[in-house]
């Protein structure tokens, strides 16, 4: 099968990503053909080593950009790349040769705008805070069926015009994931993508904080207003985990619902003033 008749192009928007961003890319090019990837690292409003790694690597170009801005450095990667599909891809995940073809040939499909890898995440050495959330979310049909939450996202020519048509959003993977309907978008199970989930409550809390904050400010946007409900989560949904293994998973349910309660309450000062540009970031993943 020849996969790099067409170039995939690959965005990585990358602030202080110098700890992780090699691991990315030596999995990203392990057994990539010269060309077969066009690869962007973006270093944006970077005090460290993170442009410095990335030009380490023979096939990778790298930006700068002196503004700690994701979705600037994404448009800015947009300016300079020129193949489809385009991925973006966060620097804190492991994503390989393989898995960028997958995702790449699931566009052969002409009806498939986006598309993002199934996703695995790794729960050793993590609290029991931690691993009873992620024991339920990864349960919700909203986020097996989503493309958010798996730190990439592969769209078409046809699927980036229409996503770059929307203003800024701090959830740029919720965004994709909404602005297309079910049957045009995909997650390709033959892809697979390493998450690595926080390593604390606290800094649960802030990435949840931020992905309750992306979906309010989705439902501001017009383009995405009957959408942004399909993302929250149904207590339906979670009745029907509780009943699956009543003894096992009551107890996470309940304690799913009360860090659900908590994140509220911290995005409730950011949806009041509209701040919709703080970027909860968890560091205790890299």
């Amino acid at each position: 099968m020849r996969y790099w008749a067409i170039v995939v192009s690959v965005v990585i928007p990358a602030h202080n990503e110098a700890s992780v961003v090699g691991r990315l890319l030596g999995g990203l090019l392990a057994d990539a053909a010269p060309g077969e990837f066009e690869v962007w690292v973006v270093a944006n409003g970077c005090t460290d080593d993170t442009a410095e790694v990335a030009g380490a690597f023979a096939d990778v170009k790298v930006l700068i950009s002196p503004q700690a801005d994701k979705h600037a450095a994404m448009r800015l990667a947009d300016e300079h790349a020129e193949g489809f599909p385009r991925l973006y891809v966060d620097a804190d995940v492991e994503l390989g040769s393989q898995d960028v073809r997958a995702l790449a040939a699931a566009f052969d499909d002409p009806g498939v705008l986006a598309a993002g890898p199934s996703r695995a995440m790794p729960a050793e050495r993590r609290p029991w805070t931690v691993r009873w959330f992620y024991d339920v979310w990864d349960e919700l049909p909203v986020v097996r069926d989503g493309l958010f939450g798996r730190g990439v996202v592969g769209i078409s020519r046809e699927g980036w015009e229409r996503l770059r048509a929307l203003p800024p959003l701090l959830g740029d993977d919720l965004a994709a994931s909404l602005l297309f309907e079910p049957a045009r978008r995909r997650v390709v199970a033959e892809a697979s993508v390493v998450v690595h989930p926080p390593r604390t409550l606290g800094a649960l809390l802030k990435i949840r904080t931020r992905a309750l904050v992306s979906t309010l400010q989705a439902a501001d946007d017009p383009s995405l207003t009957t959408a942004s409900g399909s993302a929250r989560t149904s207590l339906s949904d979670l009745r029907a985990i509780a009943a699956a293994s009543p003894v096992r998973a009551t107890p996470k349910v309940a304690w799913f619902l009360v860090l659900t309660v908590a994140t509220k309450l911290r995005a409730r000062r950011a949806v009041r003033t509209k701040d919709y540009r703080t970027w909860h970031r968890d560091d205790t993943s890299r």
